[in-house]
């Protein structure tokens, strides 16, 4: 048999501590199991922080036998323009590849997370540093043959493993390499350390893969307005959406649909309907549609107790824990919460009736500054059992008094970007930008609320009511939220909106 013209290669991008070398080992095995001749080198470096994490392989598609004795002479490292196969763990990653040349059209089928884990350089910025997000995607989009998009950290979370399992698992899905899924198994058995976990990642990078490249058959689903609807027919609503926004609804239908239900997620596309159309009519080019999106996806999967307490006994969360303290096979060790609950808290998940009698009480008898300390240790029986069933009171959310509060909360917020956008699309998007303020829960939460609650008062429905000059509508908006993002507590927002009053007033004065 003639040999291969050339061999398939494969370039693999990971950070510091994610097991991009037990990967390139798990593939040099599969390879070599099967038949292969396979070579790997590695540049190794710390990441995000002064340098690439990189792994090059090099299968010939060709068994020893078939090749007859001849010897394949195989590269050292990746050449530009040259890489069949590409996979990073994170999407900065993707970029370097991408700025490298390695990412061709013509040529690479990539795999790339969505995740991103943040440069230094990043988080010390005043503002919002974050490389943008949507451009990293598009490169990807731009310049690979096949691009697979996926967040590979959250299912390495979901799956309790590492994330170089899930990557084992999507490249054995791509199809790409001439290697068995029985032969990857093989060698992580064969690897021996964590076997269980990494099989769990590597079965679940698999299905993602299978499913992203050959999807299921539409199945029917109710729809949360009671209209039966495929997965074909919410795609199809998605498209007809502006491009800036698509992909984030369809993160944002997953993220709801995991921390719900799917129709939770639904009404999450329900509730985008009516901004499509505010978007349209105001010229906002599908910026007010992309925005609303992004931050009605988090203020609809609101923290509470319940997601709280899932968080505790992630099995991922154990992991990570397990990882950083060094804790070795078989080894015991306690992880203390330490909570400190109030009334409110304890509220959040009963019946709006109780928990608002239950609330009324406690501020006519002063107990709502009464807090209790805990202590649960969740990797005991009781204390996970303890997390464990607030964990399971997910399917009564909808029944709860913190869910009533949060949907009532987010209804006002959509009408106020409605109306704003009436004036101008600049400022329902700033409007939209208002929800930055509220997030966590507690102080925090109540905080922010109330700041929000400021700004909605004192700027934004004088200025649909026209109130306030128009002129200063958008750039007003921004100012107060930033101050207020600047000094949670409240004093640089009271200064700010105290100047944006007065300057109205002057700009009133001389009209």
């Amino acid at each position: 048999m003639n040999a291969p013209a050339r061999p398939i290669t494969m370039l693999i991008a990971a950070l510091g501590g994610e097991g991009g070398g037990v990967l390139t080992d798990w593939i040099v095995a599969a390879a070599a199991g099967s038949g292969f001749p396979v070579q790997s080198t590695s540049i190794p470096g710390v990441a995000q922080r002064t340098g690439a994490t990189t792994y090059y392989v090099e299968i010939v598609p060709a068994t020893w036998s078939a090749l007859g004795g001849k010897r394949p002479v195989l590269a050292l490292s990746p050449g530009v323009g040259d890489v069949d196969l590409m996979i990073a763990s994170e999407l900065l990653e993707a970029g370097r590849a991408i700025g490298g040349g390695f990412v061709t059209r013509d040529r690479t089928f990539m795999i790339a997370s969505t995740s991103r884990s943040y440069l230094v350089v990043e988080k010390m910025a005043m503002a919002d540093g974050r490389y943008d997000h949507d451009r990293l995607l598009k490169a990807v989009k731009d310049n690979a043959q096949t691009a697979v998009l996926i967040d590979l950290e959250a299912l390495a979370r979901q799956a309790g493993a590492m994330i170089n399992a899930v990557m084992l698992g999507m490249i054995a899905g791509s199809g790409r390499l001439p290697i068995a899924v029985e032969a990857y198994e093989a060698a992580i058995r064969d690897d021996g350390k964590g076997v269980e976990a990494n099989l769990r990642g590597f079965r679940a990078g698999l299905d993602a893969a299978r499913a992203t490249l050959a999807p299921p058959a539409p199945a029917p689903v109710k729809r949360s307005r009671g209209k039966a609807i495929s997965y074909d027919a919410v795609e199809q609503e998605i498209a007809a959406m502006a491009p800036a926004a698509r992909d984030l609804v369809r993160e944002g239908m997953r993220r709801l649909a995991a921390y719900q239900n799917f129709d939770y997620a639904l009404r999450y596309l329900d509730r985008l309907e009516v901004i499509h159309d505010a978007d349209t009519r105001s010229g906002a080019s599908g910026r007010l549609l992309a925005e609303t999106a992004r931050h009605l996806a988090v203020r609809m999967s609101y923290e509470d107790v319940i997601r709280v307490a899932e968080a505790k006994i992630d099995p991922a969360r154990f992991a990570r824990i397990e990882k950083e303290i060094g804790v070795k096979a078989d080894e015991p060790y306690t992880i203390t919460e330490f909570l400190k609950p109030g009334i409110e808290e304890f509220c959040q998940v009963l019946p709006v009736r109780l928990a608002r009698w239950i609330l009324r009480l406690s501020e006519r008898r002063g107990w709502m500054s009464k807090h209790w300390g805990m202590e649960v240790a969740t990797t005991s029986v009781g204390g996970y059992l303890r997390f464990l069933i607030l964990a399971k009171l997910k399917r009564l959310r909808p029944i709860s008094h913190r869910f009533d509060e949060e949907q009532a909360a987010i209804e006002s917020w959509l009408a106020l970007i409605v109306d704003a956008a009436k004036v101008s699309g600049a400022l329902a998007i700033e409007v939209a930008e208002c929800a930055r303020l509220i997030k966590g829960y507690g102080d925090t939460h109540k905080r922010g609320t109330a700041n929000f609650r400021a700004i909605e008062e004192r700027v934004i429905r004088p200025l649909i009511a026209g109130r306030l000059p128009a002129a200063t509508g958008a750039d007003a908006v921004a100012s107060a939220r930033t101050a207020a993002l600047t000094d949670p507590e409240g004093e640089s927002l009271a200064k700010t909106l105290a100047e944006i009053e007065r300057r109205a007033s002057f700009a009133i004065a001389a009209e």
